[in-house]
């Protein structure tokens, strides 16, 4: 998850445009998650995922990460946490609106990859109250932003976290990839 120096994870209204990303993070990302099998998205960023990437690799103008990512999505079982979307018929996709922590463990269980969560702030937020995120794969931006929307909110408890990674890109951006609970 993008991050700013200060915590937030979008502006005030989600903006997203003070993120820095290339071809170097474009790399480093689409090898880490090519590794795994399941990817978990709030509502919102799933649309915003779904608008774009099924048809991404098929545009004249495609990246290479744009192709890679595309081909990535249309494969990945995709999980959605909402109570407010239906979806029986959506390929490779399972909508969770209720027992979130049973649905999300029993999904931990089932898989021997990592689950990957993209993005998604309010998703998030369930996650981390429930205690049910084992890892924190962050790229620190180099921005403060002053307001907007925090990674970290209404924490009940203290979280201790070993630092497994750390990785400096040319953009500026820093990666911290930390376990949960060491």
């Amino acid at each position: 998850m993008h991050i700013s120096l200060d915590g937030f994870v979008a502006g005030p209204n989600g903006e997203m445009d003070w993120i820095k990303v290339d071809q170097e993070i474009f790399d480093h990302v689409g090898k880490r998650i090519s590794e795994g099998d399941t990817a978990l998205y709030g509502r919102v960023t799933y649309e915003m995922m779904e608008s774009y990437w099924p048809t991404a690799a098929d545009k004249p103008n495609a990246t290479k990460h744009d192709i890679e990512h595309s081909k990535w999505y249309k494969q990945v079982q995709k999980i959605v946490l909402s109570k407010t979307m239906e979806g029986a018929d959506l390929p490779n996709t399972t909508i969770i609106s209720d027992n979130l922590s049973d649905k999300i463990n029993q999904i931990k269980k089932e898989s021997d990859n990592e689950i990957l969560l993209f993005g998604s702030p309010t998703a998030t937020h369930s996650l981390i109250q429930q205690n049910l995120v084992d890892g924190y794969w962050l790229f620190v931006n180099p921005i403060i932003l002053g307001k907007g929307i925090p990674l970290f909110v209404d924490i009940k408890q203290k979280t201790n976290l070993k630092l497994m990674s750390t990785r400096q890109f040319n953009c500026g951006v820093t990666e911290l990839n930390y376990e949960v609970g060491m």
